[in-house]
């Protein structure tokens, strides 16, 4: 039967989806909504968290610009975890603004200095170093620095890898292959 240039299906088809597409509906709906036992319990897992320790310093011509922090005792830490240090720059809408180690500076006089690092897995050295005398540098840059300093737990991988045993694993996609 056509009508408007359309064709209707017989009322007996209509009739079938219909059934059709409820049953579908139903099974669908009865499979998502099943419940039953709860299943044992999984194996706990290992919950390793990095330490973060903030230390406030003055770096400024009585100790050469340089100061060392020893890491307390109380927290391990391995040589083959990651150290990073953040420098307090202030504080934004009540939240601290932290900027990472090593960051540059310029002052006016076209000069640039720094904040750096260095470490062990027993201490980290800090240093603030520039290209001018930095005794001409303000006391908000020298006096009262709080640092931040996160220790990141990590073990070596295996470096004895080659090329050609990275690219069977499987475990790397290449660009470019």
């Amino acid at each position: 039967m056509t009508n408007f240039g359309l064709t209707f299906a017989p009322a007996s088809k209509t009739h079938l989806m219909k059934r059709l597409s409820f049953l579908l509906f139903s099974f669908g709906f009865l499979l998502i909504s099943c419940e039953g036992p709860e299943g044992p319990p999984g194996v706990p897992g290992v919950n390793i968290l990095g330490k973060v320790i903030e230390v406030n310093l003055d770096l400024n011509q009585g100790n050469g610009y340089q100061q060392v922090v020893t890491l307390p005792l109380d927290i391990e830490v391995f040589e083959s975890d990651a150290i990073l240090v953040y420098r307090h720059e202030g504080i934004f809408d009540t939240a601290d603004i932290w900027t990472p180690l090593p960051t540059t500076y310029f002052d006016a006089g076209g000069g640039t200095f720094l904040y750096t690092f260095n470490h062990t897995y027993f201490d980290v050295k800090f240093f603030l170093d520039g290209n001018f005398n930095l005794n001409t540098l303000g006391s908000e840059w020298t006096q009262n620095q709080l640092f931040r300093i996160a220790i990141v737990p990590a073990e070596y991988g295996d470096a004895s890898l080659s090329m050609q045993d990275i690219e069977q694993s499987g475990n790397f996609e290449f660009l470019g292959h």
